[in-house]
C-alpha cells in the first residue's frame, strides 16, 4: 500500500517552479477554508442569525469585522456562510460529475447515433450563459440548499461531459485499447480499467476550475435571492445586504464576505491553473 510521502511531494512542487506554487498556494486557501467550514462552532464567536449588537457596528475588539445591516456579527456569518457555500458547491460538483462523466464516457466510446444525440442535448445546453442558466432553474425549483445544487449542476454537466467524451473519443483508437479488445475485454472492462483511469486527471483539473467558477454563480444567485433562505448565513445574500450601505461609508458588511468569495474563488483557480500546466508539462515531456 503506498503512503503519501511529504519530502517527494515538495520536491515534485519545487520541480514544477511557479506551476507547482501556484496549486500549493491554491490548496491552502481551499484547505483553510475548509478547515473554517467544518469547525465553524468554535471558530465564530456568535451565532451567525442571532442580533448581538448595533446594527452596523463598526469593526472593534468585540466585534472584529463589525455587525451587518441588523445587528449580527459579521465575522461569525462569514465563517458559517463558508459552510454554506461549500456544501452547495461541493454538492453540485459531485451530482454534475456523476452524470457528466459517465455519459461522456459511454458517448465517446460507443459513438454513433447515441454520441450525436447526447451531444446535441449538451450543447444546447452549454449554449446557455451559465449565470442565466442557474437563474432559470433555481426560479423555478425554488431557495434550497438542495434546490441550488442542483441548479448549479446543471450548469456544470456539459462541461463533465465534453472534456471526457473528447478524451475518449482519442484513447479508444489507442493500440493498448485495441489489443484489450483483440484479448477479449469486454467494453466495461475497457471504459472501467484502461480508459478511465486515462481521463481522471483530465477530470481532476476540471473539477477544480468549475468550482472556481460556481463560487461565483452561486454568489449571483445569492445575491439575487434565489439560493438558500433567510437567515442562513451565505456569502452573496450578506453581500446582497450590505451593498445599500457602501456609499454612505458602511464598508465592513460588503468588504468581508466579497473578499472571501474572490480568496475562496482564486484558491480554487490557482489550484485548477496549476494542475493543468504540471500535467500539460507532464505530457510534453
Amino acid at each position: 500500500m503506498r503512503t503519501f510521502n511529504v519530502s517527494r511531494f515538495l520536491d515534485s512542487v519545487r520541480d514544477a517552479g511557479l506551476d507547482g506554487y501556484m496549486m500549493v498556494a491554491g490548496l491552502l486557501i481551499v484547505v483553510t477554508v475548509l478547515i473554517m467550514a467544518v469547525f465553524a462552532e468554535f471558530i465564530a464567536p456568535y451565532d451567525p442569525v442571532k442580533i448581538v449588537g448595533m446594527p452596523v457596528t463598526p469593526p472593534s475588539p468585540k466585534f472584529p469585522w463589525g455587525t451587518d445591516t441588523i445587528g449580527r456579527d459579521v465575522f461569525s456569518r462569514v465563517v458559517y456562510g463558508s459552510r454554506t457555500i461549500m456544501v452547495v458547491i461541493l454538492m453540485s460538483t459531485a451530482l454534475s460529475m456523476l452524470i457528466g462523466i459517465p455519459l461522456g464516457l459511454i458517448s465517446g466510446y460507443v459513438g454513433g447515433s447515441l454520441d450525436r444525440v447526447l451531444s446535441l442535448i449538451m450543447d444546447s445546453i452549454y449554449a446557455f450563459p451559465g449565470l442565466i442558466l442557474a437563474i432559470a432553474v433555481a426560479a423555478m425549483l425554488g431557495p434550497g440548499i438542495y434546490n441550488t445544487s442542483i441548479s448549479l449542476a446543471v450548469v456544470y454537466i456539459p462541461t463533465y461531459f465534453r472534456m471526457v467524451r473528447g478524451q475518449v473519443l482519442s484513447l479508444r483508437e489507442q493500440l493498448f485499447v485495441e489489443a484489450a479488445r483483440a484479448l477479449g475485454a469486454t467494453d466495461w472492462r475497457i471504459l472501467r480499467k484502461y480508459i478511465f483511469p486515462n481521463v481522471f486527471f483530465i477530470i481532476a483539473v476540471v473539477f477544480s476550475l468549475n468550482v472556481a467558477d460556481a463560487i461565483l454563480t452561486e454568489a449571483g444567485l445569492s445575491f439575487l435571492g434565489l439560493s438558500v433562505p433567510a437567515p442562513t448565513p451565505d456569502w452573496g445574500f450578506d453581500l446582497k445586504n450590505g451593498q445599500r450601505y457602501f456609499l454612505s461609508g458602511k464598508w465592513w458588511p460588503v468588504m468581508f464576505p466579497g473578499l472571501m468569495i474572490i480568496l475562496l474563488a482564486l484558491g480554487f483557480g490557482l489550484l485548477g491553473e496549476g494542475l493543468n500546466r504540471m500535467l500539460g508539462q507532464k505530457e510534453v515531456r
